[in-house]
């Protein structure tokens, strides 16, 4: 009923002869969240919310080695649409870093999502003690 191969196969991958260096599942995690976490630093900035931005651009800065660019680049957006984007993109921060075990990330994204959230409800957010 089946015969088994036993020849090799004439067929290869296109990139079967090309090397080339690839990036691990932790590495790969990284750079999703760096970019999530930059994206969430641009709009931070556009809201005006300073030390939201520098607790954000650390996290970045450990996550690419480097500071991130930084720009004042204003989109003209009402602020109730900022404040969803930005709850949007902690939120996917907070699983990409769930995801690599990063509990500082994750916190930050966190605290930032229960910001933006109390910033589009009215509400105002108690501080721990």
């Amino acid at each position: 009923m089946y015969e088994p191969i036993r020849t090799k196969s004439v067929h290869r991958m296109a990139d079967d002869d090309q090397t080339y260096p690839h990036r691990s599942r932790e590495e790969e995690l990284d750079i999703q969240l760096a970019g999530h976490l930059a994206a969430l630093l641009a709009v931070t900035d556009e809201l005006g919310d300073t030390q939201a931005g520098e607790l954000i651009a650390r996290q970045v800065a450990r996550l690419r080695g480097a500071p991130p660019a930084r720009q004042a680049g204003l989109s003209g957006s009402p602020a109730r649409d900022l404040h969803q984007k930005a709850h949007a993109l902690a939120g996917r921060a907070l699983l990409v870093a769930a995801s690599r075990a990063d509990t500082a990330a994750a916190i930050l994204a966190a605290e930032r999502m229960d910001a933006h959230t109390a910033a589009l409800t009215g509400e105002t957010l108690v501080g721990a003690p």
